[in-house]
């Protein structure tokens, strides 16, 4: 695995409205990394991903994406926001879908080029959707729609793919098989996601990040009860069965 970070936070402090959401934030994350970032509501997940993306600047600290500063590599990055409420009727196809993620590298009011056309032929192949290109994306089930999302954030070639709870309209028996793409795609890119699912990051990822205004916790994927904790101010009970560790919150 390469040594070249990709990512690096000193110190961010992010406030919205004068309530600090980010608090004294350092990171570092490396190419080919994977890495899971759980936390509570409100705990800034969203606006860590928005803070790489230079969504949002810090009102402290320094933020650099691949050396540079996030609006100068923001065309390096993909990102897959929380999958939201659309008309499941709009009439547009998984390829049209697909195509609109190379709208950052062709002009606005142009045709697409054949590379646009190639790049997306082969993100539907990576993420297994080519044969469903002319489908309507509504007709879609939520586990067939993210890898959708999926390949819309690759056909940029990015160098780090931003998820923000990817599996949230996923099927859980469709979730493994998510992952394997996702463990996939790190041979190419950098990964940070997202999520409420502290089992399946943690089964998953390959380091997880705690995050609730503070970084309570960077590091291999092997988390603690006093941890998570620490993370979500309350009790933590850890339950494991079989092989996949599933973690319940007492009542708070």
């Amino acid at each position: 695995m390469s040594n070249h970070e990709v990512v690096r936070l000193e110190d961010v402090w992010v406030q919205y409205n004068h309530v600090p959401v980010l608090e004294s934030i350092n990171l570092s994350i490396k190419q080919n990394d994977f890495i899971g970032v759980i936390g509570p509501n409100g705990g800034g997940k969203t606006t860590l991903l928005k803070v790489v993306l230079g969504l949002v600047s810090p009102r402290r600290g320094t933020v650099s994406v691949l050396g540079r500063s996030p609006a100068e590599s923001r065309h390096y990055l993909g990102y897959v926001p929380q999958h939201g409420i659309f008309d499941r009727e709009f009439p547009i196809s998984v390829w049209e879908v697909v195509l609109m993620g190379r709208l950052s590298t062709s002009r606005l009011f142009r045709r697409y080029s054949r590379t646009d056309r190639q790049a997306a032929e082969d993100a539907l192949r990576v993420v297994d959707m080519l044969q469903y290109k002319d489908r309507q994306i509504g007709k879609l089930s939520g586990g067939e729609q993210q890898r959708v999302f999926i390949a819309r954030a690759l056909v940029s070639h990015p160098k780090l793919l931003l998820l923000d709870e990817p599996t949230a309209s996923v099927d859980p028996a469709m979730q493994a098989e998510f992952f394997e793409l996702l463990e996939g795609l790190r041979s190419e890119m950098a990964i940070i996601l997202v999520s409420h699912d502290i089992s399946a990051v943690s089964v998953s990822v390959e380091t997880i990040a705690c995050l609730n205004r503070h970084l309570h916790y960077h590091g291999p994927a092997e988390i603690t009860a006093e941890v998570l904790e620490a993370t979500y101010k309350c009790p933590v009970q850890m339950i494991a069965h079989g092989a996949v560790p599933h973690r319940v919150l007492k009542e708070h």
